[in-house]
């Protein structure tokens, strides 16, 4: 997986992705990334790459130019490698929200080109030729694309095989499956009074999954019913299963 930053702040992008568990995935060759500086394909002689949008309005907008020319580069250099292109992700409050699914999708990708706006945003030509994703990781406004370009790329990441050193952590962690993480715990086995729930002493491994699937609806089911109702509607059997298990149960109790 080879990511490509178009960025007018590379240090940023590198700094903040080159440590960790991507920083070693990197190492490794697993994945690869490159922050191009959009300021490195102006044609002007002060590297200017705003200028005042037409029709008025407050703060200034990135120019066309630039940025075309910077994805330019970056597709042709793709190209040469034996690729046939790539998908090109405009970072913005516009797009579609990201979400887990939405990761493993694009983990599946050999190349991916995201594209980091400032100011007043991008003038709209050069959106309409180049892009091919418009994402957004929440609905609220930062300064520029490139914290959540980085949010993206470490989620997108620990999909792509061999990052985690785990292989199965990436499919059991929370949005997985809509359900949230079930909670974890590491020794002591009593801190502050609290304990550790004896399930997870027991050895049954039977038990302990059981018991992590139903922490996992259950906290899904309080903190994000959005989420939970999905779950249910597509685990119609797990009600029915369990409805079965708690009729035997009682039943066992009257004898």
């Amino acid at each position: 997986m080879n990511f490509h930053v178009l960025t007018l702040f590379p240090e940023m992008i590198m700094q903040g992705l080159g440590t960790s568990i991507i920083g070693r995935a990197m190492d490794k060759g697993i994945i690869s990334l490159e922050a191009v500086n959009i300021r490195d394909y102006t044609i002007n002689k002060h590297k200017k790459v705003d200028d005042y949008p037409y029709g008025g309005g407050a703060g200034m907008l990135m120019q066309a130019q630039p940025v075309f020319d910077a994805w330019k580069a970056v597709l042709c250099k793709i190209q040469s490698e034996g690729s046939a292109g790539a998908k090109v992700i405009y970072v913005t409050p516009k797009g579609r929200t990201f979400h887990q699914a939405m990761a493993k999708e694009f983990a599946k990708e050999e190349n991916l080109i995201f594209l980091c706006g400032h100011y007043e945003g991008i003038d709209e030509r050069v959106l309409e030729e180049i892009v091919t994703d418009y994402i957004s990781i929440g609905d609220y406004v930062l300064t520029g694309g490139e914290l959540p370009a980085m949010v993206m790329i470490d989620a997108i990441s620990r999909m792509v095989p061999g990052v985690l050193s785990n292989k199965d952590s990436g499919e059991t962690e929370s949005f997985s499956n809509y359900l949230l993480e079930y909670p974890q715990y590491s020794r002591p086995e009593i801190w502050h009074n609290k304990r550790v729930p004896e399930v997870l002493l027991s050895g049954d491994h039977k038990k302990v999954d059981e018991w992590r699937l139903e922490q996992s609806i259950e906290k899904t089911r309080e903190k994000r019913p959005d989420l939970y109702e999905k779950w249910a509607e597509e685990n119609q059997e797990y009600f029915i299963k369990k409805a079965k298990k708690e009729a035997r149960q009682r039943k066992k109790m009257k004898k």
